[in-house]
């Protein structure tokens, strides 16, 4: 458990207002650190045209009577779009729905009752805010709620172990869930790639699993910020869940902002900058961003797949050959990790900084 101590280091963000807050005093407009000159905001032009994120039905993926054409559909999605809805995912509804109203709840409590789990001094885990690294830094329309949530004693005591019972039970089956299913889709990805199923589950199986709950307050000129700024996520794997009916998740596709509109029990499911350094770019992470609007919140929580702290991440062995050499750097997944804390999001920059 060496990794242990590094973890407390990877970084922290810095102190800025709480935007549920400043959004209850009724604005008439936004402070002047949130505002983004966005050219390709989605209210600027017409999205009727756009394409839909492609959806994947994991029962057809166990179905050996489906699983064929299925998983080519999962391949050229991971391909082509980076993202897919994934529907039949064998989640627990009553997990997810516990999961739901526990996060509901929570941004329901008083600031005062919200701030017992705020970031500590020097850490990223808690409420509070993330990849903030100046004073000059243009500012998300949002609040989050950061957790690391496996392996369990990188759990950090003053937070899951003090929610309310029903939440930290939602929590805990929550996690155990969507760790299950997101190494069932890694082994699948693998298969798909000719890839050992070995390199998945040495570099996932004991995995650091996160969660970002977000919280983006209505706004009174929507237009004018971003929940959270363009990005790809810098984890292997992605499985988002739309907690409340609002919309708002945006991808990039050839040039356009197409916004995902999300289906009923489903998760959004997206490749991370490390998976695609581990199929050697064969798979793509890309870029995405929240938007928020006039008239009400919109809740989400991502989970994140990210490789063991213990090990090294790089392109798979399995799929490199001399016709197939590498394309990105081998890192410590820990120093990896630690890179990604002290800087701004911005595109995909951290990915390309490990290319070769």
């Amino acid at each position: 458990m060496e990794v242990e101590g590094r973890l407390t280091e990877l970084g922290s963000s810095l102190k800025v207002p709480n935007v549920q807050e400043l959004a209850k005093e009724k604005l008439s407009s936004v402070p002047a650190r949130y505002v983004r000159h966005d050219p390709d905001h989605p209210s600027l032009f017409d999205t009727s045209s756009l394409p839909e994120i492609p959806v994947i039905d994991m029962e057809k993926l166990l179905d050996s009577a489906t699983m064929e054409s299925e998983l080519q559909r999962m391949h050229n999605a991971c391909q082509e779009w980076g993202f897919f809805q994934l529907i039949n995912h064998g989640v627990d509804s009553a997990v997810v729905e516990d999961t739901k109203s526990g996060i509901q709840n929570f941004f329901n409590l008083s600031m005062e009752e919200k701030m017992k789990f705020s970031q500590k001094a020097g850490e990223v885990e808690g409420y509070g805010h993330a990849f903030v690294v100046s004073d000059e830094q243009t500012l998300d329309w949002g609040d989050l709620f950061f957790l690391v949530t496996l392996p369990t004693y990188l759990r950090k005591p003053h937070l899951i172990p003090n929610f309310p019972p029903a939440f930290r039970n939602a929590i805990e089956a929550y996690s155990s869930e969507t760790k299950t299913l997101a190494m069932k889709i890694l082994e699948l990805m693998a298969k798909a790639l000719n890839m050992k199923t070995e390199d998945m589950k040495t570099l996932f199986e004991e995995g650091l699993q996160s969660m970002r709950i977000n919280f983006y307050p209505p706004c009174p000129n929507p237009e004018l910020v971003t929940g959270i700024c363009p990005h790809s996520d810098a984890s292997a794997l992605t499985l988002l869940l739309q907690v409340n009916e609002m919309e708002g998740l945006q991808i990039k596709k050839d040039g356009a902002w197409v916004p995902v509109s999300p289906l009923p029990n489903a998760f959004v499911v997206n490749v991370g900058d490390v998976l695609e350094m581990v199929t050697n770019g064969v798979y793509r992470s890309i870029e995405h961003k929240g938007v928020v609007n006039s008239k009400k919140e919109r809740l989400t929580i991502a989970t994140f797949l990210n490789a063991d702290l213990n090990g090294d991440v790089g392109p798979a062995p399995s799929i490199l050959n001399p016709e197939n050499p590498p394309k990105f750097k081998r890192i410590g997944a820990a120093d990896y990790m630690k890179g990604l804390f002290s800087r701004e999001p911005v595109g995909k920059s951290y990915l390309d900084d490990m290319r070769i």
